[in-house]
């Protein structure tokens, strides 16, 4: 059980990432994560062993965001994700780097929470189209759907001339 522990606490940083990603307020995030955490703790007993806990405790953490936003019938706005998130071996930016990512996460806050989290999964977190399909319980197609539709937001928010554009 330790090894599944340590795995569990390894994503903490990750799960971190993404709750602010999903959500405006920065206790609200912490908060997610760690009702993600009791929750995923509670099933401990019941998970496979050997299976990475990363897949599972992003599908925990995606039910209960969906949970919260049934509960609260109104859409949440996200916070755009603060430097400190970004991991610690990154290089450090350069000015106009630091206010071209600031402006893409300001847009990407924007964007409806459905398309937010399906990007954020698949560029931020790095999982495939098909991991992301099983966090988020949707078909393929309807995770493609949102990923192309969040870019089309985020380039109509940031306009054809912006360097997130200019590099893809």
């Amino acid at each position: 059980m330790a090894p599944l522990r340590r795995a569990i606490n390894e994503e903490i940083p990750r799960l971190r990432r993404h709750a602010r990603s999903l959500l405006r307020d920065r206790d609200a995030a912490d908060d997610l994560v760690q009702d993600c955490l009791e929750m995923a703790l509670s099933r401990f007993e019941s998970w496979r062993s050997g299976e990475p806990p990363r897949l599972l405790l992003l599908t925990i953490m995606h039910q209960l965001f969906v949970d919260q936003l049934r509960r609260t019938r109104r859409h949440v706005h996200a916070e755009a994700l603060m430097p400190e998130t970004i991991d610690a071996g990154a290089a450090p930016a350069r000015q106009p780097d630091k206010v071209a990512a600031a402006e893409v996460l300001s847009a990407l806050q924007q964007i409806a929470p459905e398309r937010r989290a399906a990007l954020t999964l698949v560029a931020v977190e790095g999982l495939s189209y098909a991991d992301a399909a099983n966090v988020l319980g949707i078909a393929l197609g309807t995770l493609a759907s949102r990923i192309a539709g969040g870019r089309e937001e985020l380039r109509s928010i940031l306009g054809d001339d912006h360097p997130l554009h200019r590099n893809s």
